[in-house]
């Protein structure tokens, strides 16, 4: 089955950024720290972002909440970062629901690690 790959330049330079992002910082801080550096880098890559960027969510047309997202990255594509020993479900089910209600095509699961940087491509869930 040949799949086309959802939005491959752009991505690639997201990951290539987590991956110089880990080669200065290394591993063991904050969420927080590893966003901010993500920030000034995709300013220096002219690349348009929109921090914790908020979806809503409804139930039988009513706001009930609202989604705090790392980045949505060009309109395009969500952007999770995590740090710690391994992915869960739980964030691969976040980034499913995120993808959902902002209607986008990718999301990209970022993992600061002891042993690197992991990463995971997200298509959103077929209904």
């Amino acid at each position: 089955m040949n799949q086309k790959v959802v939005e491959p330049e752009l991505s690639y330079k997201i990951v290539g950024i987590a991956f110089k992002i880990f080669k200065e910082l290394g591993f063991g801080y904050q969420e927080k720290y590893y966003q901010r550096a993500f920030e000034l880098e995709f300013k220096k890559e002219k690349i348009k972002y929109q921090k914790e960027g908020s979806i809503k969510l409804e139930y039988a047309s009513q706001k009930i909440g609202n989604y705090r997202l790392d980045f949505i990255v060009e309109n395009k594509i969500v952007v999770e970062i995590k740090a710690g020993e391994h992915f869960f479900r739980k964030d691969f089910s976040q980034i499913k629901n995120y993808l959902k209600r902002a209607g986008l095509k990718l999301g990209i699961l970022i993992l600061f690690s002891p042993g690197g940087i992991k990463f995971e491509r997200i298509l959103p869930t077929k209904t």
